[in-house]
């Protein structure tokens, strides 16, 4: 009789502790009558009105609307719905719940329905939010550098790996377990394989190869180059690397709007063998007229795209400082280039060009378009043009802000653009994503998805060179650190 005494008095006050909680979750969900606004709701960050990848991580995000409770309802043509309830505005999507809907959904739309309850007790209805799911995949990797803004000094950098398809972040290379050398300028063979390259400057400065799960530590710089080799681009066929020699001045700024200006004062492009270890110069017919930077290949290797401005003099003002898109033939065989033929005149439109970035299919180029000079990240002007490449016409894409957009990078496939975009705050980058459409037209963009929806108003780091890749690589830091501390491989000079 005891024993079942206990039971009973167990199960009643189970009972009691989940009856409020019943209570709550039905007052969190409208009922009766509710009011229709024709407003669409204000989402942080926007993930409204997007097309959105069938493999993307939940798109967690605050409703920005007063209201003492908050009721959401994803559904999908397929029938897949989530319901989800809040007492603050933060929504945070189950993953195998999204997963499942995104897999059901895919080529479909998404409507999100947004509920508020007033301090009365009245529910209010959003207008509906409608999201297309692609049916084309984004890769499931994206590489990228953190680093305060400004970047004055070499603390707290690390090149981090992140997956798309989930909130899985790892840092795999940090400057702290590298005596606070610099790690920068990281570079993938297109995504396509696992070839990767990085840079690291000071004490245990050299370039560090990655193939086929080891690295190598080369040393590119011989006694016949001027400067050192930067802004990697790999041959599609993975046996070279170009690269530019570039002589850098900074020049820093009290404005808050434009930090840094960077300025090549000298500047050619360089090949490098992988297979032979040799590095040579890009032999262009006057080229010492020039500053060739920012090299770009085209996904069939035959042609090598790249940023030409006329070489300055000892009195330059760096705000008349014009780049254009150049192109030279490859000869693969010969390792040899052809004459350097003009692709688009920024300059005649008082502009300058960087990041040229060619699409898998070859059919657009897109680049960063500001006012002067080579690096545009504290051009609050900069913005994206896509070039078609059959008829070299230039137009805006329709992604850009009112900050600085650039640093971009193609997926896979061709359909997703990544890009950095100062717009929250003007002096952060975040990494923006936006589908391509097969005309070449850029959807509305949304910000890399987090797990805290509030990640991004306290996280003070810039996003830097995010670059999609379809491989993981597998190196921990202590692997980095060994080989950091040995010596560098030296590469040899050719002269072809």
């Amino acid at each position: 009789m005891l024993r079942t005494g206990i039971k009973r008095f167990i199960k009643q006050c189970e009972y009691l502790l989940i009856l409020p909680l019943l209570l709550y979750s039905c007052g969190n969900k409208p009922v009766g009558n509710t009011a229709v606004s024709d407003l669409p709701p204000k989402l942080e960050p926007d993930y409204s009105d997007i097309t959105i990848p069938p493999n993307i991580a939940p798109l967690n995000f605050i409703i920005k609307e007063k209201g003492t409770a908050y009721y959401v309802k994803f559904s999908s043509g397929s029938g897949t719905e989530i319901e989800l309830t809040s007492g603050n505005g933060r929504i945070q999507i189950p993953q195998r719940k999204w997963r499942r809907m995104l897999q059901n959904s895919t080529g479909k739309n998404i409507k999100i329905d947004i509920f508020s309850k007033d301090g009365e007790g009245k529910w209010i209805k959003f207008r509906t939010i409608t999201n297309k799911v692609a049916s084309e995949p984004i890769d499931p990797y994206l590489y990228y550098r953190l680093l305060y803004p400004g970047y004055e000094s070499w603390a707290e950098l690390s090149i981090n790996c992140r997956s798309l398809e989930s909130f899985k972040s790892k840092s795999f290379i940090e400057n702290s377990i590298v005596d606070q050398n610099c790690v920068n300028c990281h570079s993938f063979n297109n995504g396509k394989s696992s070839d990767f390259l990085f840079h690291m400057r000071g004490t245990m400065g050299g370039t560090y190869f990655y193939s086929e799960g080891k690295f190598k530590k080369i040393n590119l710089k011989t006694k016949e180059m001027k400067n050192g080799a930067v802004y990697p681009r790999w041959h599609p066929s993975g046996k070279f690397v170009a690269f530019s020699s570039n002589k850098i001045i900074q020049r820093f700024h009290a404005a808050d709007n434009k930090k840094v200006e960077v300025s090549d004062l000298e500047s050619s492009l360089i090949l490098y063998d992988v297979e032979k270890n040799e590095i040579m110069n890009i032999e262009l017919a006057n080229k010492d007229k020039f500053m060739d930077t920012y090299p770009e290949w085209s996904p069939d290797g035959k042609y090598l795209y790249f940023c030409r401005a006329v070489q300055i003099g000892e009195n330059y003002d760096y705000k008349q400082i014009k780049y254009n898109l150049y192109r030279t033939a490859f000869n693969i065989d010969k390792r040899s280039f052809g004459d350097a033929e003009l692709i688009f005149d920024a300059a005649q439109r008082n502009k300058s060009i960087a990041f040229p970035r060619i699409s898998p299919d070859g059919k657009f180029l897109v680049l960063t378009l500001f006012d002067y000079g080579c690096f545009p990240i504290w051009h609050k002007e900069a913005d994206l043009y896509s070039i078609n490449l059959e008829n070299f016409k230039a137009d805006r894409l329709d992604l850009n802000s009112d900050y600085s957009d650039s640093y971009h990078s193609w997926s896979s496939n061709g359909k997703w653009l990544i890009f950095s975009s100062k717009r929250g705050d003007g002096l952060t980058a975040r990494p923006y994503i936006s589908y391509i459409e097969e005309n070449g037209v850029s959807d509305k963009p949304f910000i890399l998805p987090q797990e805290d929806p509030e990640f991004y108003q306290g996280f003070l780091k810039s996003f830097n060179i995010p670059e999609f890749s379809t491989v993981k690589i597998d190196m921990n830091p202590g692997e980095i650190r060994r080989l950091a501390k040995t010596v560098a491989t030296q590469a040899k000079w050719s002269k072809n």
